[in-house]
């Protein structure tokens, strides 16, 4: 409580201002500071006082005072009689109860305040030095569980069987939210407020108690909207209510719109070997972006990508996509967003793959050109609800991008044989088709030191509608179930490792009704078993994959050991053409192994 430091230079003001604060601090019945010059000229000080007690007490109680006008001691005249002062400690005790009824409880829970009324017992009296102790737990606790801005004023009714315990908790009264530009100069933003207001924790709004925790979950609630390039949430004293807090949100908007072209060139030889001008082949990707459309984070985003901007045709690919967040109005708490999208997108198809050992098979394209509109509902941050409708033409292609109609075989004379299994339900090469789609997805993972901890689970459903090429009517499922457990349990915190953790995994899928190839579930690669390509185990209507993984974190890294397997329930022969004999592959197959991960996510 002493702010004088030895070697320190003071002035008499300074010295008398030093001695008033320990003497008025009500900790203290005498206090009393004596000076004596020392040889070398410099001045020692002694302190003396006589620590203030009071009667035992057997009863605690905290309340929050904050936005109250603070208690000040009234004088008492010396001259005052025996029954005058009798009454001015009534009227003293009168309105200190008042002052304790209108007080609102504070946050200090039941365990602290048994460890408290256990040093009142083992204390006996209590004594200015108690009252420090209990001070520093309670604001301890205050600070341990974020309430940076909580602090305890005051002790009273320090003459009875309870002590009473003020606390000022931060109570926020204000909420400010800034649009400023580059220069940090406050400007008219063009996002609408309530944009920003419905993604605040309700521990942020007016009238709650002030916690860092809320601060850091309001940063990242609005970095996720993607709308500013800087954040700053500050919490700082209301000039205007004493003990109430005011919270300013400063933001720095995106530029609205963006443009990003990206290019890659493929040098192919020309005449003698030599490439010439004619054989450079620009490739890469145009992308656009106007985000924050009427300040309501609408979007419509754009990409163009192909290998080959000379012959665009042969392979271009593009999706224009429109956003609309807050489909119910956003001042809903319904958090429902509208997707509507264009594309045209070509994928090497799994299906037609040969299995190990197997000569390479001739590859097979899918190019998919349609519309698709959803509308995805969210839970909380990390589940959500997404249904719609999808339409599209989906056509096949061999390598020369010719329209397929079937899989290719090579021949034992090295010659191609094009009487493979169909590849689409047409058997034109060609397939239209509109369905319903949707999926629902619960996740509660969390990060724990950057480690993955908790279960996902995803469930997804296309509907067939009897729509297009030969009217196909299909009922396509999935299901996914991924549990991240956490083996061993670990402190928290910047700088502190990961736990380890074992990861379970199980997906089925399955068909009933039409089904083309190129729907068709296929076994192993990266996401399936691991140790073979995409495909290479097996194409089948139905399917189930199972796998284990143990993660131990080693030092900025951690070493992983897996075992999987993916099996087609022998429904291989079901898919048209039975793609998995024509091309020998088991329809099942397993794979365990080991390896390091270098880095490591973090949270």
């Amino acid at each position: 409580m002493v702010s004088l430091r030895p070697g320190g230079v003071y002035t008499k003001a300074q010295l008398q201002k030093e001695l008033e604060s320990l003497a008025t601090c009500g900790m203290f019945e005498k206090v009393d500071m004596e000076g004596k010059t020392n040889p070398d000229g410099t001045i020692g000080i002694t302190i003396s006082f006589t620590e203030s007690t009071w009667q035992s007490a057997d009863k605690f109680r905290c309340i929050n005072v904050g936005l109250m006008q603070q208690s000040k001691p009234i004088e008492m005249d010396p001259d005052m009689t025996d029954k005058e002062k009798l009454e001015y400690y009534r009227s003293q005790e009168k309105d200190y109860r008042r002052r304790i009824e209108k007080a609102r409880p504070c946050l200090l829970p039941t365990q602290v305040h048994r460890e408290i009324l256990q040093m009142l017992r083992e204390q006996g009296k209590v004594s200015a030095r108690l009252l420090q102790k209990i001070r520093d737990r309670v604001q301890k606790w205050y600070h341990d569980e974020g309430y940076a801005c909580a602090q305890v004023v005051n002790f009273g009714n320090l003459n009875t069987k309870e002590v009473v315990c003020e606390v000022v908790e931060g109570d926020i009264t204000q909420l400010v939210i800034q649009y400023q530009d580059k220069l940090g100069n406050v400007v008219e933003g063009n996002t609408q407020l309530p944009v920003v207001k419905r993604e605040l924790p309700k521990q942020l709004r007016q009238g709650q108690v002030f916690n860092i925790e809320a601060g850091k979950q309001a940063l990242r609630n609005i970095n996720s909207l993607a709308l500013f390039s800087n954040i700053e949430v500050n919490p700082r004293p209301d000039e205007k209510n004493e003990g109430g807090i005011v919270v300013e949100i400063k933001l720095k908007e995106l530029e609205p719109k963006s443009a990003e072209v990206s290019t890659e060139w493929s040098i192919v030889p020309g005449r003698g070997g030599r490439p010439t001008l004619a054989s450079f082949q620009p490739g890469g990707t145009v992308s656009f972006e106007h985000r924050n459309i009427k300040g309501l984070n609408r979007s419509i985003l754009g990409s163009i990508t192909t290998s080959n901007f000379f012959s665009a045709q042969d392979d271009l690919s593009f999706k224009l996509e429109y956003v609309h967040p807050y489909l119910d109005g956003v001042y809903n708490p319904r958090n429902r967003t509208l997707r509507g999208s264009c594309f045209n997108s070509r994928k090497l198809s799994p299906v037609f793959t040969g299995g190990p050992g197997v000569d390479e098979v001739p590859p097979i394209w899918v190019d998919r050109a349609g519309m698709k509109a959803n509308i995805t509902e969210n839970f909380t941050r990390q589940s959500k609800f997404t249904y719609g409708i999808v339409m599209e033409e989906i056509t096949t292609r061999d390598e020369s991008s010719h329209i397929s109609s079937n899989g290719q075989r090579v021949l034992p004379s090295g010659g191609i044989s094009a009487d493979g299994p169909p590849t689409t339900l047409s058997g034109t090469g060609i397939d239209r088709v509109a369905f319903l789609q949707a999926n629902i997805t619960r996740d509660n993972t969390k990060f724990v030191n950057g480690a993955v901890v908790g279960d996902r689970n995803v469930f997804q459903v296309d509907q067939g509608l009897g729509i297009g090429s030969k009217f196909p009517l299909f009922n396509r499922h999935q299901l996914t179930l991924t549990r991240f457990i956490q083996l061993k349990e670990v402190e928290e915190g910047a700088g502190k490792p990961p736990p380890p953790v074992l990861v379970l995994n199980g997906h089925y899928g399955g068909c009933v009704g039409d089904l083309p190839s190129y729907d068709a579930f296929t076994l192993g690669g990266p996401y399936s078993v691991r140790g073979y390509n995409m495909g290479e185990l097996g194409a089948a209507r139905n399917i189930l994959e199972l796998g284990a993984e143990i993660r131990v974190p080693v030092r900025n890294t951690h070493v992983y050991a897996f075992a999987e397997h993916g099996n087609d329930l022998g429904t291989s022969k079901d898919v048209k053409g039975n793609p998995t004999e024509v091309y020998r592959r088991m329809g099942h197959g397993s794979s365990y192994g080991v390896g390091v991960k270098l880095g490591f996510s973090s949270s």
